[in-house]
């Protein structure tokens, strides 16, 4: 029977490579997610018969288009929009927006793909989406960013709302340019519709705790994780890599709990602090400077900064890979465990390679994916919809509680699913698991659509 379900599983994989060539990202998401759910296929026929899986491998919808824009010299120049609208059976599409010039549809697909279960975990009645565009604010004037914002949304705006798709930021998308997006759909739709993008401002609709919500939201995964082995955070050592929201947020719950971040990084390299990352000096540096993470060993007599680095090189008990896809690779996670890490816990999407997981797991090493590890941006992004469908603001600790109770039922759902389907202790398998029959039973009561 389970040699059926794999050759079926195979055959859905195949084809949807063959209909999506040229998409890695896309290809290695698929693999990652179908090779787990086979117990659950196997357990649950219905699902084959009502083409569960060959539904919900194609996105219904992807839209692509031109944003033009004109920089301050007067310049006009062309950037590619997407929005991927992937699955809605639980709820409105929810997903961030990357602004980066890596930006692709195959990049968009991998990560509409992951939020369908990553949304699913969190149980809040939202579907998977995500867009973007291959525009880099990263060196640019406000005015530029603006201009570029306010043309992607007057395409786009026909495409979201609070009931259809509801976008938040990712790289390159902060609260600046959050704000042109919201500005500009105001404009065009001419309605204050709150809800029809997350990661606003506080004085303007936004929800406390959500700037912080991924970092902390990955630290209490690993604290529920750690508990199982009747291990804590307090006293261990950790290396984060990024310097953004989720790694400079991580690093502060981190040490709010007896913990101590040694290194941050960028594109140009990694910095490790031998009496833990300061995070009022890296926010300086990264979030109001916004210059390259070297500063902050410039700044700073405890550390140092090592360029182009491998950050992973650096021993410590925890690692947090919370910069890009694929940053962590086979021979990273072999120096992890040459190093003594004891836990390993996805901030970033899909940053691990498939070899790395596998090492990480072979060596007994607990593992965080990052669709159940950094859900907690987008509860947290739930949370805002729910205040500003309600009119309410709710306060910072009430907020991080809340977020603190969705992330431990994601880590508790994600732990005794792994237990269900034969694959004890494989938070892999049980956060796929847990996800994908709640969509699956979704879509099956749905009829075919």
């Amino acid at each position: 029977m389970q040699s059926d379900t794999k050759n079926y599983v195979a055959s859905v994989y195949e084809e949807a490579v063959r209909r999506s060539p040229g998409e890695p990202e896309f290809h290695q998401a698929l693999h990652e997610v179908l090779d787990s759910i086979v117990p659950v296929l196997a357990q649950h026929p219905e699902y084959e018969r009502a083409g569960i899986l060959e539904r919900l491998v194609e996105p219904e919808r992807q839209v692509m288009f031109r944003v033009p824009w004109q920089d301050d010299s007067g310049l006009v120049r062309v950037n590619r929009g997407y929005r991927v609208q992937f699955n809605s059976a639980l709820g409105p599409y929810k997903g961030g927006l990357r602004f980066h010039s890596s930006v692709n549809l195959g990049i968009m697909k991998f990560l509409g793909f992951e939020q369908i279960f990553k949304n699913a975990l969190t149980g809040q009645g939202i579907g998977g989406g995500k867009g973007g565009s291959d525009f880099d604010p990263h060196g640019l004037g406000d005015a530029e960013v603006m201009r570029f914002c306010q043309s992607w949304m007057t395409e786009a705006y026909r495409h979201l709302g609070d009931y259809t798709d509801v976008p938040a930021g990712d790289i390159g998308v902060g609260t600046r340019e959050i704000g042109y997006l919201f500005g500009q759909y105001r404009r065009i739709a001419n309605r204050h519709e709150a809800g029809v993008l997350t990661g606003k401002g506080i004085g303007w609709g936004g929800a406390q705790v959500r700037t912080e919500a991924t970092g902390y939201g990955a630290v209490y995964f690993l604290k529920s994780m750690l508990e199982t082995r009747g291990e804590s955070v307090e006293g261990k050592t950790a290396i984060i890599s990024g310097s953004g929201n989720v790694a400079t947020y991580a690093i502060e719950k981190l040490h709010q709990l007896g913990a101590r971040a040694l290194t941050a990084s960028d594109s140009t390299g990694y910095v490790i602090d031998s009496e833990g990352i300061d995070v009022a000096l890296l926010k300086q540096v990264k979030e109001v400077e916004r210059l390259r993470i070297s500063a902050y060993a410039d700044r700073r007599s405890s550390a140092r900064f090592v360029a182009q680095g491998r950050v992973w090189e650096t021993p410590g008990d925890i690692a947090i890979p919370a910069a890009t896809q694929n940053e962590l690779g086979s021979d990273d996670a072999a120096a992890l465990i040459r190093n003594g890490v004891v836990a390993v816990v996805e901030g970033a999407n899909m940053p691990c390679t498939p070899d790395a997981v596998e090492l990480f797991q072979e060596s007994s090493v607990l593992f965080a994916p990052g669709k159940a590890a950094n859900a907690g941006g987008v509860a947290t992004s739930a949370l805002e919809m729910a205040q500003n469908a309600s009119r309410e603001n709710w306060d910072f600790e009430s907020s991080e509680a809340r977020l603190r109770d969705i992330i431990c039922q994601i880590h508790d759902a994600a732990f005794d699913a792994a237990e269900r389907y034969g694959a004890p202790g494989d938070y892999v398998v049980g956060a796929n698991a847990a996800a994908f029959v709640r969509v699956a039973d979704a879509m099956l009561a749905q009829g075919i659509i």
